[in-house]
């Protein structure tokens, strides 16, 4: 299908665009840049800093962005994920521009993509996993692509945009929040891929890039889920399940220059059971995964320590953590009463250990549990009386 071209985009920023995107910079928090301002360092010469970025964006080759800072966040067992934080002032160029381009691409994505965009989440993926489950299509293709943030083709994204957007500011611009390059331990690297998990337009980059997968999916017949870059397929026997494989795997290394890693990507079933989105499907039930569990209690752990002082503060901190987590997996669709009901269990020992400063099940007797109410603590399993 054409679609038409959109010009001139850089002549829609004005000041109510700025204002707009750094409101949303704003709501996202995040640390500083390599550059070390925070948002509230910027936010108190509002004014002037927008008006000077707004006139570098609309000026072509007048706008340069500072490279990224490279931090590391765990993703379990031993391993890390690197980010790219950009300065403040970047991420709000990056929040304008994305404003310009989303409108654009958004309509023309599938209805099966749920993940970084607008009215779409994570429930609703969750919702078309099991209406496929309920229409006999039990043989799952579970896919993991590769780093795929970190592989993303610099070409290939622009030329993707380029086929919608006639406007060859916002093209530089786009490239240069994708070649900024990043600084780790005072040392500049220079990328020639990838697009910076951290960067506000990188969801959307690479939704318009794994779009193509999208389309090639349905042009094949083949029934999809996608959130960002984890993906299932959905089959009727064994060996259409196989053939997906193939097919996404030839598509992915031919079209997009990304690859399914070998180790996480698999042919199962509901009935053996598979993981998406931090649930657990089997041929029945939808559980909170183990990986999901022990991450909570890690962070608990961490608000818990029993040589610290237990008092109103815990209980706060902990309960933004409850209300979270019981948000997000008691669900119509769910089966997790049991389980949070031990959470419960589990959370109400570790605060009387952290109160009395041992492990003692005489404790239970001392610190009833209609005094950590009185203290305020919720319980995981308060949600699902309330649903």
């Amino acid at each position: 299908m054409q679609h038409p071209k959109h010009h001139s985009l850089t002549g829609r920023i004005d000041m109510a665009l700025m204002v707009q995107a750094f409101r949303t910079v704003k709501a996202s928090r995040g640390a500083p840049g390599s550059d070390g301002v925070s948002i509230a360092s910027f936010e108190a010469n509002l004014q002037q800093n927008l008006s000077a970025l707004m006139a570098d964006l609309k000026q072509r080759h007048q706008y340069q962005p500072l490279p990224l800072r490279r931090v590391y966040i765990p993703k379990g067992k031993g391993q890390f994920r690197p980010l790219g934080i950009p300065a403040v002032r970047d991420r709000v160029a990056q929040a304008v521009v994305k404003a310009l381009l989303e409108p654009i691409f958004e309509p023309t994505f599938s209805n099966f993509s749920f993940g970084f965009r607008p009215l779409r989440n994570q429930h609703q993926a969750v919702e078309s996993v099991l209406r496929f489950r309920d229409e006999g299509l039990t043989f799952v293709l579970d896919a993991d692509i590769s780093a795929c943030f970190d592989n993303i083709d610099h070409d290939l994204v622009i030329d993707l945009i380029a086929h919608r957007v006639a406007d060859g500011n916002i093209l530089n611009l786009v490239r240069q929040f994708l070649t900024a390059g990043v600084l780790e331990n005072g040392v500049l690297q220079a990328v020639d891929k990838g697009s910076p998990q951290g960067g506000v337009i990188s969801p959307l980059l690479a939704n318009i890039v794994l779009h193509q997968l999208d389309l090639a999916l349905t042009q094949s017949n083949f029934r999809f889920v996608r959130f960002a870059d984890d993906f299932l397929v959905f089959c009727s026997s064994l060996p259409l399940a196989h053939q997906a494989l193939a097919f996404v795997d030839t598509f992915l290394q031919e079209h997009l220059s990304l690859h399914l890693s070998p180790t996480k990507t698999k042919v199962t079933t509901f009935f053996k059971g598979f993981e998406f989105l931090g649930f657990r499907f089997s041929a029945r039930y939808v559980s909170i995964r183990q990986k999901s569990l022990v991450k909570l209690k890690d962070n608990i752990r961490s608000l818990t320590i029993r040589s610290h002082n237990f008092g109103p503060a815990t209980i706060q901190l902990v309960n933004r953590i409850i209300s979270g987590f019981a948000h997000y997996f008691d669900t119509p669709f769910s089966d997790v009463k049991t389980q949070l009901h031990r959470l419960d269990q589990w959370l109400r020992k570790r605060l009387r250990c952290m109160k009395f400063k041992r492990i003692s099940r005489f404790d239970n007797r001392r610190f009833l549990i209609k005094h950590l109410h009185r203290l305020g603590l919720r319980s995981f399993s308060d949600f699902v009386e309330q649903s």
